[in-house]
């Protein structure tokens, strides 16, 4: 259900985080990169040379981007179609590093002692997730699918302190974890509705019929004006939790 073009109406918005990310990492020679959830690849390119990568992969499981990610490869980037649940790796990683892709993966404990594993000695975790269901954009979007039949998406993300004391147990030498809370100027409180459409909304859209998503649509937009108003212009909050360790 992903669109490039819903995705990137808000592009500029979207990126910071991950500039903020990359500001993280300690940038060291040779290195090997996997970019988990890589999206469009246009970041995972942007990725590969700032740290003047000797090998950058990129995965993610949706066609729609992939397609995309394409245009962004060449000899030592490249694009796969993959699963991060399902993830392995045969040779070891320098940095595994995802951008806004976490949220939708369940059993974080399980996901970061898994992914632990393929690191190489002194290898570096990196990893930004949204953290904004309690807004009420996130809010009305699960209680207008509760009004549908359909289940709200799941909340995966663990609070901030806990990957602090996961990173801790699994043995990282350093590390940096931080809630942090990006506020955006949007013309109006219903660009707020556009925001979500191009990630939360996909979700529920892939449990509707064509025909349903646009009454949920709908009634999302209304119960929505309902609670944000009409500000003009409208100040959107979003929390996101930034991770860095050297394992």
């Amino acid at each position: 259900m992903w669109s490039t073009e819903q995705y990137e109406k808000f592009k500029s918005e979207r990126q910071q985080p991950f500039f903020d990310l990359l500001a993280l990492v300690e940038k060291r020679p040779r290195m090997r990169l996997v970019d988990l959830g890589c999206g469009t690849g246009e970041l995972t390119r942007e990725l590969h040379t700032a740290l003047s990568a000797d090998e950058t992969i990129g995965i993610d499981d949706s066609e729609t981007m992939l397609l995309k990610a394409g245009s962004f490869g060449g000899d030592a980037l490249r694009f796969e179609k993959g699963n991060i649940e399902a993830f392995v790796a045969e040779r070891p990683f320098d940095l595994i590093f995802s951008n806004a892709a976490f949220h939708w993966v369940p059993d974080h404990i399980e996901l970061f002692a898994r992914l632990t594993k393929f690191l190489a000695i002194d290898g570096q975790l990196a990893v930004q997730m949204p953290a904004n269901d309690s807004h009420p954009s996130h809010q009305v979007a699960a209680q207008v699918a509760h009004e549908f039949g359909i289940e709200a998406r799941p909340d995966f993300v663990l609070p901030v302190e806990r990957y602090a004391q996961l990173l801790h147990r699994l043995g990282y030498k350093k590390q940096h974890v931080r809630l942090q809370v990006y506020g955006h100027v949007l013309s109006s409180a219903g660009d707020v509705v556009e925001w979500v459409r191009g990630a939360l909304l996909t979700h529920y859209q892939s449990l509707l019929s064509p025909e349903r998503f646009e009454h949920y649509l709908a009634a999302y937009r209304e119960q929505l004006r309902a609670v944000l108003g009409d500000e003009r212009p409208y100040f959107y909050t979003y929390k996101r939790v930034l991770i860095w360790g050297t394992f």
